[in-house]
């Protein structure tokens, strides 16, 4: 081998071995630089079979929920739960009487916003003999009401009504479907 390939062969290496020592310790800011950037970029997984999950809000139960699985995924900036179903939901009012049941092949909460989506065969069934179908339903937790742009079907004791686009309540009291077709009574 020739020297100066030898010479420069040496030298590379003792600056590869002088870098590689020199990474060993981090100081405090870089440790804290470094932890920073992970933080930004990872996403934490927890998993759960026969799921049942409860919303209690002043120490009233809200809501109920059961499905078969259920992964949450939580990264800095959103916290979100995804249900295989069958999901089933049941609402509660501040008594503890049901209100509401709900069902659907699966869900997505999102924690953060607490917004309930409920996607494919979505039914709702209420005590005063009210029910939805639809294939996509958002619930909004602050407010109890929910919507869709999907196509739906409500049913009550005296109407059959279908519509695209709809806007009401938990317990389908009020509600409006924004292009409506079909039969229904006006008292």
């Amino acid at each position: 081998m020739e020297p100066h390939k030898t010479l420069f062969s040496f030298f590379l290496s003792l600056l590869l071995l002088a870098g590689l020592s020199s990474c060993g310790e981090l100081s405090q800011e870089q440790a804290v630089q470094v932890d920073e950037a992970l933080s930004d970029s990872l996403t934490s997984t927890t998993e759960s079979w026969d799921v049942e999950m409860d919303i209690i809000e002043e120490k009233f139960t809200k809501m109920h929920l059961t499905g078969s699985y259920a992964a949450t995924y939580t990264t800095k900036d959103s916290n979100a739960t995804r249900i295989k179903g069958p999901v089933n939901i049941q609402l509660y009012d501040t008594t503890g009487q049901i209100t509401t049941w709900a069902s659907s092949n699966r869900a997505v909460y999102n924690a953060d916003e607490a917004i309930f989506e409920l996607y494919g065969d979505v039914k709702v069934r209420t005590v005063t003999d009210r029910h939805l179908e639809s294939e996509y339903l958002k619930w909004m937790q602050s407010n109890n009401n929910i919507t869709t742009p999907k196509f739906v079907i409500i049913r009550t004791p005296s109407d059959s009504i279908a519509g695209t686009g709809f806007e009401g309540t938990t317990d389908l009291n009020d509600y409006t479907i924004h292009e409506p077709t079909g039969q229904f009574t006006v008292d």
